[in-house]
C-alpha cells in the first residue's frame, strides 16, 4: 500500500522492552529441556474480558476442553461479519488469549476490520509436544463447525468467510490447521483466507537472516533452537529434525498442495527478523505451487512488531490485513476456483 511507515531507529523503549522479555525467556531455559516459567510469567500481564466496551470492543469467555477461546465483538456494527480465528505467538511455549500483548492485538481487529475474532488457547511445550498444538488449533474449527457450539458466537458472525490468523508460531500452526482444512469437509464453515504475521518455521541448514543476526530484534536463534528441540515428540516415529515439514514447511519434505483446496495466504515479514528468509521462502513456495499467496515487507521491523501498538507500521499493517480481507470476501468464485 501507498505511504508505508519506516521507523528507524527502533525507539529506545521498544528495545528496552525486547531485551527484558528475551532476557526473562532465556534465564527460563533449563538444560533438561524444560522451563522454569517463573521469570516469563513476571512479564506477561494477563487482562481479563470485558463485558463493558473497551476501545469500543466487548470480549468474553467459553471453556472448549482442555482449552478456552476468548471472542471480540465490535459494538456499533451492522449485517454480518467475517470471523478471525487467532492463533498467538510464543514459540509453542508461552502466552494465552488473555495475554495482554495479543488482548490488545485482537481487540484493534476487531474493531478496525470490523470482524468478530476469536482468540485461540492451545497447550504448550515442553508440557505437551508435537502434534498437541496442531490437534488443538483445528479441533477449534470443528467446534465452531458444530451447529450447538455455533450458538457460543454472537449472531452476525459469517463462519462462510471465516479467516484463519496467527503471528510467528501462531502462524505456524495458522497455516497447519489450513492446511488440514483444505482436506476436511465442514458443514458451515468456509476458509476464505490466511493472514500469516512473521510465521515461525525452521531448518537445518541456516539461511542468510538467521546467519547474519546481529542486527535483528525480537527473537533470537538460540531461542528457536530450543523451542524446537522441545517441540519434537518424546518418541518420535519417524526421523525428525528441523527439516521435518511441520518445522521447513517450504523444505525437502514439504507438503504436496496440489490439488487441495488451500485459501489464499497473505505472509507479513520484517526485515529485523531473524526469520525473514524462512518466510520470504515460504512466500515463494506457495506461488511455486500455485496458490493465491501476497507478501507484506516492513524493511525495519523486528519479529513481533504488531504487537507495539505506538509503531506506525503496527497500524499500517491493520489496513493491509483489513483490504486483504475485504478483498476475498468480496469474490463470488466457488472454493473449486483454488484447485
Amino acid at each position: 500500500m501507498d505511504n508505508k511507515p519506516e521507523t528507524n531507529p527502533i525507539p529506545q523503549t521498544i528495545r528496552d522492552s525486547l531485551f527484558i522479555a528475551n532476557t526473562l525467556i532465556d534465564v527460563g531455559f533449563r538444560s533438561d529441556n524444560t522451563i522454569d516459567r517463573r521469570f516469563r510469567y513476571l512479564a506477561d500481564t494477563k487482562v481479563p474480558a470485558n463485558a463493558t466496551p473497551v476501545d469500543g470492543v466487548r470480549s468474553y469467555d467459553v471453556t472448549n476442553d482442555p482449552n478456552w477461546f476468548r471472542v471480540y465483538v465490535p459494538e456499533g456494527t451492522t449485517g454480518k461479519l467475517p470471523v478471525i480465528v487467532y492463533y498467538h505467538g510464543g514459540g509453542f511455549a508461552y502466552y494465552d488469549p488473555d495475554s495482554a500483548p495479543f488482548d490488545g492485538l485482537c481487540r484493534r481487529f476487531a474493531g478496525m476490520f470490523p470482524a468478530i475474532v476469536v482468540s485461540a488457547s492451545y497447550r504448550l511445550i515442553p508440557e505437551f509436544r508435537y502434534p498437541t498444538q496442531y490437534d488443538d488449533g483445528f479441533n477449534l474449527l470443528t467446534f465452531l463447525d458444530d451447529a450447538q457450539n455455533r450458538k457460543k458466537l454472537p449472531d452476525n458472525a459469517d463462519l462462510q468467510k471465516l479467516f484463519v490468523f496467527g503471528d510467528s508460531a501462531g502462524g505456524n500452526l495458522a497455516h497447519h490447521v489450513a492446511l488440514r482444512a483444505s482436506q476436511y469437509k465442514f458443514q458451515h464453515i468456509n476458509v476464505s483466507g490466511l493472514v500469516t504475521l512473521q510465521p515461525y518455521f525452521g531448518g537445518e541448514e541456516r539461511v542468510n537472516s538467521e546467519i547474519a543476526s546481529e542486527n535483528r530484534l525480537g527473537l533470537h536463534l538460540n531461542q528457536t533452537d530450543f523451542y524446537w528441540r522441545v517441540f519434537q515428540p518424546h518418541a518420535p516415529d519417524e526421523v525428525w529434525n528441523r527439516d521435518h515439514e511441520v518445522i521447513n514447511v517450504s523444505g525437502p519434505r514439504a507438503a504436496n498442495l496440489a490439488g487441495l483446496n488451500f485459501p489464499p495466504t497473505l505472509v507479513v515479514i520484517g526485515g529485523r527478523d531473524i526469520l525473514e528468509d524462512r518466510q520470504r521462502n515460504y512466500y515463494i513456495w506457495l506461488l511455486n505451487s500455485g496458490k493465491e499467496a501476497y507478501m507484506e515487507e516492513y524493511k525495519y521491523m523486528f519479529h513481533g512488531f504488531y504487537t507495539f501498538p505506538e509503531l506506525p507500521e503496527a497500524i499500517h499493517v491493520i489496513s493491509v490485513i483489513k483490504n486483504f480481507i475485504n478483498n476475498q470476501v468480496k469474490k463470488t468464485t466457488s472454493p473449486q476456483s483454488r484447485l
